[in-house]
């Protein structure tokens, strides 16, 4: 079973891959809480090269406030993490995490519910990218 959903484009620039995946979580009500600049980092701390590789943490705070309501320990797997990678060949790829695969293990069947809501949101919003 997966634990995400992505969709692979050619000839797509990854700023603007970032900026549609930002625009379309908008839409659904998300936000992006923090960036992580992999490529960036790896350079600073270890010196090495890495492709352009970005993680972005989405949340919508009305799912956000009933997953805390519903299990106070829910923040160890918060936000929803988005992916934006350059591969080789001018394609990048975008990928969001499935939080069904991930919620199903806690055995609360609210924070499950939930999750499949939000699945079903993530999973539209990589449909609508092009």
């Amino acid at each position: 079973m997966n634990y995400y959903f992505n969709k692979i484009f050619k000839d797509k620039d990854f700023d603007q891959a970032i900026q549609e995946v930002t625009d379309a979580l908008k839409e659904e009500g998300f936000g992006i809480l923090t960036e992580i600049d992999v490529q960036n980092t790896f350079k600073q701390k270890l010196n090495k090269d890495f492709r352009k590789y970005k993680i972005l943490g989405a949340c919508n705070p009305h799912f956000a406030y009933k997953a805390f309501s519903a299990e106070d320990k829910v923040g160890i797997l918060l936000p929803c993490n988005v992916i934006v990678q350059e591969h080789g060949h001018g394609s990048v790829e975008i990928a969001v995490m499935d939080p069904m695969s991930i919620m199903k293990h806690s055995n609360n069947e609210h924070l499950t519910t939930l999750a499949g809501e939000v699945e079903q949101i993530m999973q539209g919003v990589i449909n609508k990218l092009k």
